[in-house]
């Protein structure tokens, strides 16, 4: 039998590795059943309350239809990698975009000047240049398209809603927009974006688009300032006329209708009391036809009753000497306005005789 030479020292320094690398080779059979269990279970993911699962199967999505390709919270069983691949989407998780069509806060000239290589802006529809700030807040709403189509959330959402504003914008005049046209812009801004992102398969929606800053370019914000503040009083001065009118108009209408009212009532009363009168003196007229003399002394003694019943003093004549008769009746009527104290002490002038009025 042949000896064997004398180890040499790098043998006697690998022997134990040798030794170790035997055993393990020995019982590779246990590590390789234990690393095939763990490759199995590695498909299993936990998917939160506020997600939602997809699998991907080699490159392409799991399920027919939209609600057999999203899987809900729980445990969701997969091939593990590299045949499936299991992506966890947060669908209820809001997420903000900055979008900035204005130059730079930090600019060394304070925006006075307009670059429009490296300052965004947008033209309105008659011509004028405008600065526009939003903040875009979106959500995954298809997970799956989100998953297998969706490129990067931030570029898409900025590019389609960048798109839309400037479009938007070159459809209206700047003056409609930076007064009560706020309002309109975001609207059609909105449902142009949500088209842009649904022909993109990006699975987002826009939540809410907030409109941060409408703003004219920096050199020119005091003329803009002074046409808005004389829109604004222009437009105050008109509905105060407004208002005006719709108080005074109505008083007027009202007392307009009381007078003819009024005047209808006055016109009625005036029309009854002269009807009555012609009908007094018809009805006297024909009693003095039936009886002249008895009807001649009535109003005879009813006028003379009258007269001194509104007298403030009345003197008799006295009577005649004897053997005389009146050759008629005189009575002198001093109305109270003409009475002095010297009259009262004073005997009235002699009477006159008056013409005589028959035997």
């Amino acid at each position: 039998m042949r000896r064997s030479g004398v180890p040499s020292e790098l043998g006697r320094l690998a022997a134990p590795l040798a030794r170790g690398l035997d055993a393990a080779w020995r019982r590779m059979h246990w590590w390789v059943g234990v690393m095939a269990l763990l490759y199995a279970v590695s498909g299993i993911t936990v998917i939160g309350p506020d997600e939602v699962g997809v699998v991907q199967r080699w490159g392409r999505l799991v399920g027919d239809a939209p609600a057999t390709r999203e899987h809900g919270p729980g445990l969701l069983f997969a091939f593990p990698r590299p045949v499936d691949q299991v992506t966890r989407v947060k669908t209820k998780y809001i997420r903000e975009l900055a979008i900035k069509l204005a130059p730079p806060e930090d600019t060394t000239d304070g925006g006075t000047r307009l670059d429009p290589l490296t300052v965004g802006y947008a033209l309105s529809g008659d011509q004028n240049i405008v600065h526009v700030k939003l903040v875009a807040r979106f959500r995954v709403r298809e997970p799956a398209e989100w998953v297998f189509y969706g490129p990067r959330s931030e570029d898409i959402v900025r590019t389609e809603v960048s798109a839309a504003i400037v479009r938007s914008l070159g459809e209206m005049g700047v003056d409609h927009v930076l007064a009560e046209g706020r309002k309109d812009l975001i609207q059609t801004v909105t449902q142009r974006s949500q088209a842009g992102l649904d022909a993109a398969h990006s699975g987002l929606e826009l939540v809410a688009l907030e409109l941060t800053g409408l703003t004219p370019p920096r050199a020119l914000v005091n003329d803009f300032d002074a046409v808005q503040s004389a829109y604004i009083g222009a437009e105050t001065q008109k509905k105060d006329a407004e208002a005006f009118a719709q108080g005074i108009v109505p008083k007027a209408h009202a007392s307009a209708n009381a007078e003819a009212q009024t005047a209808r009532a006055d016109a009625a009363t005036a029309q009854a009391r002269a009807e009555g009168d012609v009908d007094a003196f018809l009805a006297l007229e024909r009693e003095y036809r039936a009886n002249p003399a008895v009807v001649r002394e009535r109003l005879y003694r009813d006028a003379a009753e009258k007269a001194i019943a509104s007298a403030a003093m009345v003197r008799w004549v006295p009577p005649p000497a004897p053997g005389r008769g009146y050759q008629g009746l005189r009575v002198f009527v001093e109305p109270e306005a003409t009475l002095s104290p010297a009259s009262e002490t004073t005997p009235p002038p002699p009477p006159q005789r008056l013409p005589e009025e028959g035997p």
